[in-house]
């Protein structure tokens, strides 16, 4: 920790943005826990867990797989962000991009900023899609239904457009201000979550797990159309909760997060979103999926509709808020990466224009539809950069946060970084496309390779 100190006395003026995107922050702008815990309870309780609970039941994933599988999921995601994320974070107190820069140099940077900002706008833009579809249920607007891939009607475009504008704008100005929206928004929000769960397991009309679980089977076989196949074993479950955030967690975007955390314990506030969202919330949304089918016999999980049958307004209050808070600190971490490309231009105009992007693809409802899929492809692409982080930080700079900070790559462009992160990468995509093993899969095998391809393509460095 001397080091960090030491090497603070030395800081610039901070940026005019107070972002600090291109150094260390400062221990005077350091944050208190609540602000992690209510961020996190917010992001991770939000608009994904509305389209992500309900595809469990399409998938036809067992009862018992998703208590049980998701219970160890959440926990392997929660001990990631504590133990290799957080440490870094707060020790190097730089935002992923520049900590790379100093790693792979400030031409590679460039490649792996646009394909983490890219995929984080598309992530964005379905919470987006999320929230549009509970605005237009007062106007009685028809949504875009599961198979719909793009915008089925110009009202419906509108929508997006206005939600996404006030989300961008959100975004844009900066940390604190995503961190007050959660914290005001996250308390409410896990309530109607809640509050949903609890109305559709009574709308179940089911007294004990037996009948709980036949029911269960009977949505599967009537969302299915007659089929009971399920593509989601136990550790399908296991390995989707650990990496549906893996670019987060193991691949470091959340050091952007924990370099204003006053110490690395602080990571244990992503349990707030682990079992509060992805967890509590996943469930109540499969549940208000199976409601639905038995009272409506739809198995349509559009987000809005599927709200409202159950919770009436404060459901269609709850799905907007819930695609703002997943969307707000999304579109904030993607503006960083863009701003890393142009650090001349003010993160605020980058993190506009970053949200009109994510804007735009949240009007093709089809990135919402397949989360399941897109999650654990970006966690594939994205999550090995992170390996290179980790294993750079404790192998070769030793954990020493001055060295990091003084450290300038040996080229613009590092072809054994490159190298380490496509060549697993490439093999993975080749299994998910041409085998067709699900993405979620790869992102842990991508990490290690990716590491340990890094460290035997500097042993130089790495031994010295």
């Amino acid at each position: 920790m001397s080091d960090i100190t030491e090497s603070n006395l030395t800081l610039k003026v901070p940026t005019s943005s107070g972002e600090f995107e291109r150094e260390p922050v400062p221990q005077s702008e350091l944050k208190g826990a609540n602000k992690f815990w209510g961020m996190y309870a917010g992001e991770h309780c939000a608009g994904t867990e509305f389209m992500i609970g309900p595809l469990f039941l399409l998938n036809g994933v067992s009862l018992q797989n998703i208590f049980l599988g998701l219970l160890l999921g959440n926990l392997l995601a929660v001990l990631s962000w504590r133990f290799l994320c957080a440490p870094i974070a707060t020790q190097a107190r730089l935002t992923l991009y520049y900590h790379l820069e100093k790693i792979a140099g400030d031409k590679l940077v460039i490649l792996y900023n646009l394909a983490n900002g890219i995929l984080f706008c598309f992530l964005a833009g379905a919470m987006i899609t999320v929230s549009a579809t509970a605005v237009g249920i007062p106007f009685n607007i028809p949504m875009p239904t599961i198979d719909s891939v793009f915008p089925n009607s110009i009202a419906f475009v509108i929508i997006v457009l206005a939600v996404g504008s006030v989300i961008a704008i959100v975004a844009a100005k900066g940390y604190d201000t995503v961190a007050k929206f959660a914290n005001v928004a996250a308390p409410w929000m896990i309530l109607v979550f809640a509050a949903c769960g609890i109305v559709a397991f009574k709308q179940l009309e089911v007294s004990d797990w037996a009948a709980l679980n036949s029911l269960w089977s009977e949505s599967i076989v009537f969302a299915q159309e007659g089929q009971a196949a399920s593509s989601m074993s136990f550790w399908s479950v296991v390995f989707f909760g650990w990496f549906c955030n893996a670019a987060m967690h193991v691949g470091m975007s959340d050091l952007s997060v924990f370099r204003f955390a006053k110490k690395p314990s602080y990571g244990w506030a992503s349990a707030a979103g682990m079992y509060v969202g992805h967890y509590m919330a996943w469930i109540a949304a499969a549940f208000m999926l199976a409601a639905q089918i038995k009272l409506l016999r739809d198995a349509n999980p559009v987000p809005g509709p599927m709200a409202y049958s159950v919770a009436g307004i404060a459901g269609i209050i709850c799905v907007i808020v819930a695609g703002w808070t997943t969307a707000n600190p999304t579109i904030y971490r993607a503006g960083l990466a863009f701003q890393a490309i142009v650090p001349k231009v003010s993160r605020f105009k980058v993190t506009l224009f970053t949200g009109f992007i994510a804007t735009v693809a949240g009007t093709f409802p089809a990135f919402a539809w397949k989360l399941l899929g897109f999650v654990g492809l970006y966690g594939t692409i994205l999550a090995p950069i992170g390996a290179i982080i980790f294993f750079d930080w404790h192998f070769i700079r030793k954990g020493d946060a001055a060295r990091l900070h003084h450290a300038k790559p040996s080229s613009s462009f590092s072809i054994p970084v490159l190298l380490s992160w496509l060549i697993p990468v490439g093999i993975a995509i080749y299994f998910i496309q041409v085998v067709g093993i699900a993405a979620h899969f790869f992102p842990l095998p991508c990490w290690i390779a990716c590491g340990l391809l890094y460290l035997a393509l500097n042993k130089k460095e790495a031994t010295a």
